[in-house]
């Protein structure tokens, strides 16, 4: 059993109201940005997740550090849903449509295209949540390509850059009323990718490197 270093005994455990009341603002947060888009008053989500102002920038500084919360929380949530996939023994391509459906529920589209000009998108834990994504998206098409079920001639970033588009417009009211279409039109993709395939897709498959640059 490891021994807790001096250090580690010393620093004081979060409270369990403090950690609620964060998560409360992550929640609160993400519901409103994907509502009404980046620019919602930091008062608005205070009320909303039932805190004080002062609650709200105690626990995230400034905007672009609420943003990044609420990013790298979906993505957490979304990876959490890759792992549950990759645990399941039946069908490979299910599990990877399965796993489309649940991340465009999540609205990761929606929010990454938040992230500002002067954001940091370098952030080591943006960075650690994105990688974490992605390993378990790779995982998942390699599955399904090794099954024999999804065509060979695509790649990661096909899948991120399509389920992106799919799910989009960007947050905001307006794009509310188009969720209907959202999970049909992922369906149409996802039949596409399955073998054998119908057509030679022009061009080379997009990489996470393509995406990176892009």
């Amino acid at each position: 059993m490891q021994t807790a270093t001096p250090e580690q005994r010393k620093a004081p455990r979060p409270r369990a109201d403090a950690l609620r009341n964060r998560e409360r603002i992550v929640t609160a947060a993400r519901e409103m940005f994907v509502e009404f888009g980046p620019d919602v008053p930091l008062d608005e989500i205070a009320r909303r997740a039932g805190v004080g102002n002062a609650t709200v920038y105690r626990n995230f500084p400034d905007r672009d550090a609420l943003v990044r919360e609420v990013v790298c929380s979906v993505m957490d949530r979304v990876s959490e849903q890759a792992e549950e996939m990759l645990a399941t023994s039946g069908d490979a391509f299910e599990a990877l449509s399965r796993f489309v459906h649940v991340s465009a529920d999540e609205r990761v589209s929606a929010l990454c295209p938040m992230m500002s000009e002067t954001f940091d998108k370098q952030h080591p834990d943006l960075v650690a949540a994105r990688e974490r994504m992605e390993r378990l998206v790779e995982k998942l098409m390699e599955r399904a390509q090794e099954a024999g079920q999804l065509r060979l001639d695509v790649g990661v970033g096909d899948l991120m850059i399509s389920v992106s588009q799919l799910s989009r417009p960007p947050a905001g009211a307006v794009c509310l009323a188009h969720d209907r279409f959202v999970h049909r039109h992922l369906q149409l993709f996802l039949d596409g990718m399955r073998t054998p395939a119908r057509s030679e897709l022009p061009g080379a498959a997009a990489t996470l490197e393509d995406l990176r640059r892009a």
